[in-house]
C-alpha cells in the first residue's frame, strides 16, 4: 500500500492562491495570475476564475467610486453624471456649429440658391437616371424613389455622359438630376446636383448602403400620390445646412399635403444620413378601460396614433460637394472628404 504523498518542500510556509483571500476590511484581493501552474486543464480552470475575480473586483470599485461622487455632489449634478457616455454627447467642438438664432446664416440662405424651393416660389422638377447597362435591382429602387419624392422622371442612361445629361435637363426645365451607381447589383453611391438655369450647382456625391426596397420591409404600406411633410433632423454645421437645404429643395414643401399624413425623414446622426418614408395611423380605441389609462396622458384618449413604414429605408455619407453641376475635370470642390485627415477620431463629426 503506497504511502501519504509527501508535500513539496519548496511550497512549505506558503497560502494556496487557488482562492480569492478577503482583506483587513473584508474586501477582496486580487489573485495571483495563474501562468505558473502546469497542469494544462488546471490552469485553463483557474484562469477562468481568475478572470471572474478580476471582474468582480473592477466591479466593486466601480460601485465604491460612485458611492463617494454620490455624497460629495448634489443631486443634480448625480443626475447629470450618470448620464451615458455618447459619442453624439462626446462631439468635439466644430467651429462651423450653426446656433438656432444666428441672423447670419438667416441671411444667408434667405439667398441662396435653394430659398426658391423654401418659399414656394418654385417647384422641384427632377430627373433620375442610372449607370449605363443596370441591373434588375436598381430599376426596384428608382420606384420605390419615385413614390418617396413627387413628381420623380425616369430617363434611360443609355451612353450618355453625366454632364450630357446634365445639359439635358436644363434644356427641358428641369432642377435635379439624381444619377444612381451600383456594384453587384447594390445601389452603391448618388449623385445630387442642382440644375436650375437661374443658379446652377452644387452637386454632391453620396454613399449609399443598406438599401431597403418596400417590398422587403415587414407590412410595409403603400404610399399614396399626396405630397409628403419633410423632416430634417441633426444638421447642425454650416456644411450640413447645406446639404439639408440640398435635399429639401427636392421637396415642394410649401405644398404638403397633410391630410395624406406621409413623411420623409432625414435624419443626420454621425454623418450619416438614414433616410425612412413613413405614415401616421390614427386608430380609433373601442376600450373603454384603455380609455381612461390613456385620459392623463393624451389629450385625445380615444384615439391611438402609430407610424407604418411606406419605403424605402436607406443610408447616405456625403463624399464630395462640388460647385456648379457636375464636372470632375475642372469643378471646384466646396468640401471633400480626406479620410486620413478627417477619420483621425471618431468624436469629430462635419455635418
Amino acid at each position: 500500500m503506497a504511502g501519504k504523498k509527501k508535500p513539496d518542500p519548496s511550497l512549505k510556509g506558503k497560502k494556496p492562491m487557488n482562492k480569492a483571500r478577503k482583506g483587513k476590511a473584508g474586501t477582496m484581493t486580487r489573485m495571483r495570475n495563474p501562468s505558473h501552474i502546469g497542469n494544462k486543464l488546471k490552469r485553463s480552470e483557474m484562469y477562468g476564475k481568475y478572470l471572474e475575480q478580476k471582474r468582480k473586483l473592477k466591479d466593486e470599485a466601480r460601485r465604491e467610486r460612485r458611492e463617494k461622487e454620490a455624497t460629495a455632489l448634489g443631486d443634480d449634478d448625480e443626475k447629470a453624471k450618470q448620464t451615458p457616455r455618447t459619442l453624439d454627447n462626446a462631439r468635439e467642438a466644430e467651429a462651423t456649429l450653426v446656433a438656432a438664432d444666428d441672423v447670419e446664416v438667416q441671411r444667408d440662405e434667405d439667398e441662396d440658391e435653394f430659398a426658391p424651393y423654401f418659399d414656394g416660389e418654385r417647384q422641384p422638377k427632377v430627373l433620375i437616371t442610372t449607370r449605363p447597362r443596370p441591373s434588375q435591382n436598381l430599376f426596384y429602387f428608382i420606384a420605390d424613389l419615385q413614390q418617396l419624392i413627387p413628381g420623380l422622371s425616369f430617363y434611360p442612361r443609355k451612353s450618355f455622359s453625366v454632364k450630357e445629361i446634365c445639359q439635358f435637363a436644363q434644356n427641358r426645365d428641369f432642377t435635379h438630376v439624381i444619377i444612381l451607381s451600383e456594384k453587384s447589383k447594390q445601389c452603391n453611391g448618388m449623385t445630387i446636383s442642382h440644375v436650375s438655369k437661374d443658379m446652377a450647382g452644387p452637386t454632391a456625391f453620396f454613399k449609399v448602403s443598406n438599401v431597403v426596397t418596400a417590398q422587403k420591409i415587414p407590412k410595409h404600406g403603400r404610399a399614396t400620390h399626396h405630397i409628403p411633410e419633410l423632416n430634417l433632423h441633426g444638421f447642425a454645421t454650416r456644411m450640413g445646412h447645406r446639404i439639408g437645404r440640398l435635399l429639401g429643395s427636392l421637396f415642394p414643401a410649401r405644398d404638403a399635403e397633410f391630410q395624406g399624413r406621409q413623411v420623409v425623414t432625414f435624419h443626420n446622426q454621425r454623418d450619416f444620413l438614414f433616410v425612412r418614408h413613413h405614415r401616421y395611423i390614427f386608430d380609433e380605441i373601442e376600450d373603454e378601460a384603455k380609455i381612461k389609462r390613456q385620459e392623463k396622458d393624451s389629450p385625445m384618449p380615444h384615439i391611438n396614433t402609430r407610424l407604418q413604414e411606406l419605403g424605402p429605408r436607406f443610408t447616405l455619407k456625403l463624399r464630395w460637394l462640388q460647385e456648379g453641376t457636375f464636372d470632375t475635370q475642372f469643378g471646384e470642390y466646396e468640401w471633400i472628404h480626406k479620410r486620413k485627415e478627417m477619420d483621425i477620431t471618431r468624436r469629430k463629426f462635419h455635418l
